[in-house]
C-alpha cells in the first residue's frame, strides 16, 4: 500500500503508531488492513487467542486518526515515545 511505519508503542488495551500514508490510501482501508492482518497473524502464532477470538473480534470496531499539520511529527513521535500506559516488552521503531 505503500505506507510507512515510522513508530508504535502497544499499550495494555491500545496501540498508537506513526505512520505515512500516500494520498491513494484512505485511513479506512489503512485502519482495515492493520486490524485484519495483525489479528490474523496473532491468532496463527498464539493458539490461547485463536481459541478465545474464533468467530469474534480481536480488535474494537472504532479507530481514532489524526494528520500532522498544526504539530511536527517530532511531537508526536516524542508522545508516542512517552506514553505513559506502553507495555515495555514491545515498541517499534
Amino acid at each position: 500500500m505503500g505506507v510507512e511505519i515510522y513508530s508504535g508503542v502497544v499499550a495494555k488495551d491500545h496501540v498508537h503508531i506513526l505512520v505515512s500514508v500516500p494520498p491513494q490510501v484512505s485511513v479506512s482501508k489503512l485502519i482495515q488492513k492493520l486490524k485484519g492482518k495483525s489479528s490474523y497473524k496473532l491468532q496463527r502464532e498464539f493458539a490461547s487467542l485463536r481459541k478465545e477470538y474464533w468467530g469474534q473480534r480481536m480488535w474494537a470496531r472504532g479507530y481514532f486518526a489524526c494528520s500532522t499539520g498544526n504539530i511536527t511529527d517530532e511531537m508526536i513521535k516524542d508522545y508516542i515515545e512517552n506514553h505513559g500506559d506502553r507495555d515495555d516488552d514491545f515498541h517499534v521503531e
